[in-house]
């Protein structure tokens, strides 16, 4: 079963539990889907975006919605903190367990080995290649870091 349909197996079982706000967080899960076929849409292509589009698009809006509760936990707002968590959990239901640092770092060098990278140059087929493996499983901002701080050593 793709994502799509998960999506929406999860919001008819929400909203036949009447769980209002997974509801609402799975709709805004559709819509941003929905949004990112129109634009990829265009005169001779009418194809779906892939799957994996779908899992990177799920974790920017797992980024936003972190990003959203810690400036509403600076702002004193710990309802609005709590509402962008709890959309946190439900998004990461439909992504792939996430790798840990150490798990990470241990893929990050795996990567390393086999691409043949020896310097910073040489990031870009190092992050394309961690990319294509591990779309939704690492956060590519911090690898990108665990990236330069590997190569610079060699």
């Amino acid at each position: 079963m793709g994502l799509r349909d998960q999506f929406n197996e999860a919001l008819k079982a929400a909203m036949k539990a009447k769980e209002a706000g997974r509801v609402g967080t799975l709709r805004m899960i559709l819509a941003a889907v929905k949004d990112r076929d129109i634009a990829a849409r265009s005169e001779n292509n009418r194809e779906l975006v892939s799957d994996e589009d779908l899992l990177t698009l799920l974790a920017k809006m797992v980024k936003q919605r972190e990003e959203s509760a810690e400036i509403y936990d600076k702002g004193a707002r710990p309802e609005l903190a709590a509402q962008e968590r709890g959309e946190i959990e439900i998004i990461r239901e439909f992504m792939p367990r996430q790798m840990g640092p150490e798990e990470a770092k241990a893929a990050i060098s795996a990567v390393i080995a086999e691409v043949g990278a020896a310097s910073v140059k040489d990031m870009g087929k190092v992050m394309g290649a961690l990319k294509a493996r591990y779309s939704g499983q690492m956060d590519f901002g911090k690898a990108g870091g665990v990236v330069k701080e590997l190569l610079g050593a060699k």
